[in-house]
């Protein structure tokens, strides 16, 4: 799918939506109105069997497959750990993060990115290898750019941070930066306090454009098309957004309680958890309109959700203890 194509597509069937001015890097975030971020709904209990395979684990809160290597970072709601299961190899490794994790992203081939108070890690997938980057704020969410680091902080700042760790550059005016994204080296920004999308303006250290993100947008990914899929768990909505410059392409609803996002780049499908449901539901994003591809049970309370783009197997954390889920490629419409 040509990505030119797509956008073509998709403008057809884009909603016009509030556009905000950009804020300087030294706005103040104080006095603007907030929500409070939703949470997930409280599901049910599971009435029908997971599909695939469940592996037994403790209530997980963050889960993300390393693409080179296929081992899965695992955050649980109860230690202050990363566990790194290969299970191709049946092995786990755990990996100490001396306080509780507020992010895990993906970093360079081979390397997870996780955010503690105060600290970005930077930990080896295969070793367990630590390396640590000091930053002055709570860590609220992280992503590579380049061989840098895009960090954002509770209190709207967003940091550049290069290479070695040193701090380039500083941008405010959001009121939290829950969610950052720099996969097309366009960084775009996640402020669940306002239910907002931004675009930022590095060239003149500033906010870019800014929309809003449905009634209470809490997740947002990027795939390699340059688009930014975000979930408004509290309108129940699939947001698909392009950057530089940001325009949103496709709204759309998706069912009760969305929260978790994960993109199968094999097969071109957003996968989308409902809490309300216990269900995984697959979006084809090619045309103006998202087009279901695939629907399945889960485990009680899907809070995360990934793919191991190695293999297409997308595995589902339950949050509140009945496991971790394993869909395999050949068992989903578009896995293959």
């Amino acid at each position: 799918m040509r990505r030119r194509g797509w956008i073509r597509s998709a403008l057809a069937g884009a909603t016009v939506v509030t556009l905000l001015a950009g804020c300087s890097s030294t706005d103040d975030a104080s006095g603007k109105p907030t929500i409070e971020p939703p949470s997930p709904a409280v599901a049910p209990a599971a009435s029908v069997t997971p599909t695939g395979e469940i592996i037994p684990s403790s209530p997980v809160r963050l889960l993300l497959a390393e693409p080179s290597t296929g081992i899965l970072g695992k955050v649980l709601t109860d230690t202050p750990d990363l566990y790194l299961e290969d299970l191709a190899a049946k092995s786990m490794r755990t990996v100490p993060l001396g306080a509780t994790a507020t992010a895990l992203a993906l970093g360079k081939p081979g390397e997870f990115l996780v955010g503690v108070p105060g600290q970005v890690l930077r930990i080896d997938a295969a070793t367990g290898k630590t390396t640590v980057v000091t930053v002055d704020g709570e860590v609220r969410s992280v992503a590579l750019r380049g061989d840098g680091l895009v960090v954002g902080l509770g209190d709207g700042k967003v940091l550049l941070v290069d290479a070695n760790g040193a701090l380039q550059q500083t941008i405010s005016g959001l009121v939290s930066a829950d969610v950052v994204d720099a996969s097309d080296e366009q960084v775009v920004v996640l402020d669940r306090r306002q239910t907002l999308i931004s675009e930022l303006n590095l060239a003149d250290d500033r906010l870019g454009l800014s929309l809003r993100a449905g009634d209470g947008a809490v997740n947002m990914i990027g795939d390699h098309f340059g688009r930014r899929i975000v979930l408004d768990t509290a309108g129940g909505e699939l947001l698909v957004y392009t950057a530089d410059p940001l325009v949103l392409h496709q709204r759309f609803p998706v069912g009760s309680s969305p929260y978790a996002l994960a993109y199968d780049q094999r097969s071109e499908t957003v996968w989308v958890t409902l809490t309300g449901s216990n269900e995984v539901v697959g979006y084809d994003l090619s045309t103006g309109i998202p087009v279901e591809v695939g629907r399945y049970p889960t485990v009680r309370q899907p809070n995360s959700v990934t793919i191991d783009s190695r293999t297409g197997d997308m595995f589902v954390g339950s949050a509140t203890g009945d496991g971790l889920q394993r869909i395999a490629a050949d068992q989903r419409k578009r896995g293959q």
